[in-house]
């Protein structure tokens, strides 16, 4: 198989409401050592809402990159709960949108940053959808939201103002459901 690595010991260094970060010593096949940082997070829902040929993506600033981002809703669970995907799914986009979804499929799993991190994410494509209030949490004050067709959505993947992975690869995902 190759390429096992066996944790010997593992240090929390870091903890706050939405991840940790953990220290380990790791024994490496050919039996020489080394440590890795890893960043351990929640798994979290991504949502493409869909209507008709129209797209709803929510814009935030991204404090690490120092800009605001278009992307698809996504999150995790406050104080790094551990929720069922589907009610997390739909829990996030009430909370940043206000939409409720008749619909939700899975479209697929997604891992974040593998190298990095052990965060995992499931993809659900929401439709037959009502609008209403939102419920944003306090660090999710800046956020909107807007409507835009398919095609002014890959001409801003195009353009560079849609850069988040996630929402990127989860645009494919609906690429592929929609061939099946």
């Amino acid at each position: 198989m190759g390429g096992v690595i066996e944790r010997m010991t593992s240090r929390e260094v870091y903890r706050n409401n939405w991840m940790t970060v953990r220290e380990d010593t790791v024994r490496r096949e050919d039996g020489s050592e080394g440590i890795y940082g890893v960043v351990d997070k929640p798994t979290y829902a991504l949502i493409v809402p869909m209507d008709g040929d129209r797209l709803h993506l929510v814009d935030q600033f991204r404090y690490p990159l120092g800009l605001r981002r278009w992307e698809f809703p996504q999150g995790t669970a406050p104080d790094l709960a551990d929720l069922d995907p589907l009610e997390l799914a739909a829990r996030e986009l009430r909370e940043e949108t206000g939409l409720r979804a008749g619909s939700m499929v899975e479209l697929g799993l997604l891992d974040v940053a593998p190298g990095v991190s052990s965060q995992r994410g499931r993809v659900y494509l929401a439709t037959e959808l009502t609008e209403g209030e939102h419920e944003r949490e306090h660090e999710e004050q800046d956020m909107r939201t807007a409507w835009f067709g398919r095609a002014e959505v890959e001409s801003m993947i195009a353009r560079n103002e849609i850069t988040d992975a996630q929402s990127i690869a989860a645009y494919t995902l609906l690429c592929f459901h929609e061939r099946r």
